[in-house]
């Protein structure tokens, strides 16, 4: 093992919704990671997890990336824009720029760092045709910057396991437990590191819903998920306002 430590940056992609422990915290693929990467390095591997939920690319940048830099870790997972495609406001070349000068920085001190190209979540999401070619074009510049860099990259996009609506959670933009396993086991096979092969197993997909009862479903997901995050967005506020990291510091994993 050449990883004694590992730091987790990003959103709530990273910071594990809506992988739930039993006392209701996030466990999450990062979790995972750090869990199988612990028993292969020792009890002395640690392991920080600074993602949270909401979190714009700005603010992963500015707040967590120079904490992630200070604690010198052999490994960062870096994982951040998601909720920038998803404003009016976004600007793509803007962050295409920052991310290439942020992953430079992250790969200045020596660190190996991971990088993912995201999943197809528009499929199930209103909007499709506004966003679906922002995630494409961020995509292809994570891409892009992970060859530059020579970063290692998940290419979840390219996973069309992820298309089961089984791998994602009843707000049908955050990963179930099976998604966040299955994200798990790329990134350990990625990383060279053997995983649980139960992680890659794949619920079958539900049977097909009657066009009354979808539409049903629909508005309660609207009501229950996409009402509140219309009403955030107005408001300017967050679901991340008032949550801190999970894993703010270095230290190891106990059970």
């Amino acid at each position: 093992m050449r990883w004694r430590s590992f730091v987790a940056v990003g959103d709530s992609f990273t910071e594990g919704m809506d992988d739930a422990y039993p006392d209701g915290t996030y466990r999450g693929w990062a979790d995972l990671v750090a869990t199988r990467l612990a028993a292969e390095a020792g009890p002395t591997f640690g392991y920080a997890n600074l993602a949270i939920r909401g979190r714009l690319f700005p603010g992963v940048v500015a707040e967590q990336v120079p904490a992630a830099l200070a604690m010198k870790p052999d490994l960062i997972s870096f994982a951040a824009g998601g909720n920038d495609v998803l404003r009016r406001n976004f600007d793509p070349n803007a962050l295409v720029s920052r991310f290439d000068e942020v992953v430079g920085e992250l790969r200045s001190g020596g660190a190996d760092v991971v990088l993912f190209r995201f999943a197809d979540v528009m499929a199930r999401l209103p909007g499709q045709r506004l966003v679906a070619p922002r995630i494409e074009l961020l995509n292809r510049a994570v891409g892009e910057t992970a060859e530059r860099h020579g970063a290692i990259l998940v290419d979840l996009y390219a996973d069309d396991t992820f298309l089961n609506p089984m791998l994602w959670s009843t707000d049908r933009l955050h990963l179930s437990a099976a998604g966040h396993r299955r994200v798990a086991a790329q990134v350990l096979t990625a990383l060279g590191v053997g995983c649980d092969e139960e992680w890659l197993l794949v619920p079958e997909n539900p049977a097909p819903t009657p066009w009354l009862a979808a539409r049903a479903a629909d508005l309660r997901w609207a009501g229950r998920h996409l009402a509140p995050w219309v009403k955030r967005r107005l408001t300017g506020r967050s679901s991340g306002d008032t949550v801190t990291a999970k894993r703010p510091l270095l230290s190891p994993i106990t059970d």
